[in-house]
């Protein structure tokens, strides 16, 4: 099965299962305790794969532990953008009339609102925590999601089978369940994934200002420290390089997911 999908969603699949492991057996493959203090400004060796930073931590096992919160805020807040775009969508498309207006309006305005200025204005007001980056990150997410949902649902409720099965008195519960969802597989997976890698940068640009969850490691709290104490000026390229890399790699990952995801999807169609 894997071997007929296209090759952006293969590249794309591996890079992800790699980070995902590397998320998962972060305590086994990091071969220092991420918070232990030694001799900083190290650079990178045998010991230190990847140097160590200011606090004398080692980068290389920061970055393994900091895999897991990136993943752990991208997927969370991909499945609560997803799900609140699709119900939002779903709603205003098959409901019609008031329903319309009124989730649309709503809609609008949460598109007309720049995303990561309100992001960082409600990181920065509420008290720094993992739940709290995540709510920051899906309140104005979802916009974008249900105006395509909508578009889709459209066009599926004036389909003969809709149409059919409303004449038979079916409830519009059932039809949504059970004809209108399946038929929006392409988009909710597209969006999806797409959510994810978007939701790891935003968070990857919170911490990076200093936003982030406090006393946890994150590639972007990595960024923050190696640019406010210095690194970048003075040269310690191990220090903010591989974090750069990290992020590059899994938002790569997950936009060459959804290319051939799409593909494929665009095949059977």
């Amino acid at each position: 099965m894997l071997g007929k999908q296209p090759i952006a969603f293969k590249v794309g699949l591996f890079i992800l299962l790699i980070i995902l492991l590397v998320g998962v057996f972060a305590p086994i493959l990091a071969p220092c305790d991420p918070y232990q203090m030694g001799t900083p400004y190290l650079r990178p060796s045998a010991q230190h794969l990847l140097g160590t930073n200011d606090l004398g931590q080692d980068i290389f096992s920061e970055l393994l532990y900091g895999t897991r919160i990136s993943l752990i805020i991208g997927l969370v807040s991909a499945l609560a953008v997803t799900v609140a775009g699709v119900c939002i969508g779903m709603l205003s498309g098959y409901l019609g009339g008031w329903w319309d207006r009124a989730l649309m309006e709503v809609t609008a305005v949460a598109q007309a609102i720049p995303s990561l200025p309100v992001t960082i204005v409600l990181a920065a007001f509420l008290s720094p925590s993992l739940w709290n980056i995540i709510i920051a990150i899906c309140i104005t997410a979802w916009s974008g999601t249900a105006r395509i949902i909508r578009s889709r649902v459209l066009q599926l409720k004036e389909l003969p089978f809709v149409k059919i099965e409303q004449t038979m008195g079916a409830s519009h519960g059932y039809i949504m369940a059970r004809h209108i969802l399946p038929n929006l597989f392409d988009i909710v997976f597209v969006r999806g994934v797409l959510a994810v890698g978007n939701a790891m940068l935003t968070e990857a640009s919170l911490s990076f200002l200093g936003l982030g969850v406090i006393g946890q490691k994150s590639w972007g709290g990595i960024l923050h420290y190696a640019f406010f104490r210095s690194g970048i000026i003075n040269g310690y390229w191990w220090w903010y390089l591989s974090p750069i890399l990290c992020i590059s790699l899994s938002v790569l990952g997950f936009l060459l997911l959804s290319y051939g995801g799409q593909q494929q999807l665009g095949r059977r169609n």
